[in-house]
């Protein structure tokens, strides 16, 4: 695979079971060889981590929808410097849960209060311009990616919103795909667990193959 290491971010609307095909793929990668770092947004460092627990908490009812933008951003800048980058330089795949497209699709399309080009110039400032290799989108349709997680129990602030802005997010994805067809690919993740584990592997295998080519 060369020195450069490898980005590829997941992700997805509520539910689409980004963090467990993570957590498979990583397993995978392992096995096969690789160097893999897993990382998750927000968070992701000990900084990040105390302002994950700030934007997650359920108490935080007042946060204006400026102030989650920037403490996203906040997060975001710490973990690319502190983990990403470094081990983008060692060589590694690093792949993480969620990343800069998530506040398009969530704070930009999905709130309706702040377009694109607002957004962009702040994730530019937080990421030093770093996007990802290879981003995969596990599109779900929306009562099924909430029925999920009401069945996971593991929910947060982001979690309590009308189902229509979820509808907004899962088409703010479905956009940012359309228009950047080189990076991202769209994996459906309403079929079973295997299924969208099979399709990720071929997908990101093949990804890596022409990297090291």
């Amino acid at each position: 695979m060369g020195k450069k290491g490898v980005f590829i971010t997941f992700e997805g609307p509520e539910g689409s079971g980004k963090t467990s095909q993570l957590a498979a793929l990583a397993d995978y990668l392992l096995q096969a060889g690789y160097r893999v770092l897993t990382t998750r947004e927000p968070g992701g460092t000990p900084i990040g981590d105390q302002v994950r627990s700030v934007l997650m908490g359920l108490k935080n009812t007042e946060m204006q929808p400026r102030t989650e933008i920037l403490l996203f951003q906040a997060s975001r800048a710490q973990l690319v410097e502190q983990v990403i980058l470094p081990h983008l330089a060692d060589g590694f795949v690093v792949l993480c849960d969620r990343y800069a497209d998530s506040t398009l699709a969530y704070q930009g399309y999905g709130y309706q209060k702040f377009t694109l080009e607002q957004l962009r110039p702040l994730i530019a400032f937080a990421t030093g311009g770093l996007a990802p290799d290879l981003t995969l989108l596990l599109d779900v349709e929306v009562n099924l990616g909430l029925q999920r997680r009401m069945q996971d129990g593991d929910y947060n602030r982001l979690d309590v919103y009308e189902c229509a802005f979820y509808e907004r997010v899962r088409q703010g994805y479905q956009e940012l795909a359309r228009l950047e067809p080189g990076r991202w690919v769209t994996v459906d993740a309403g079929q079973p667990p295997e299924q969208v584990q099979a399709a990720i592997r071929q997908i990101v295998m093949s990804r890596l193959e022409n990297a090291s080519a």
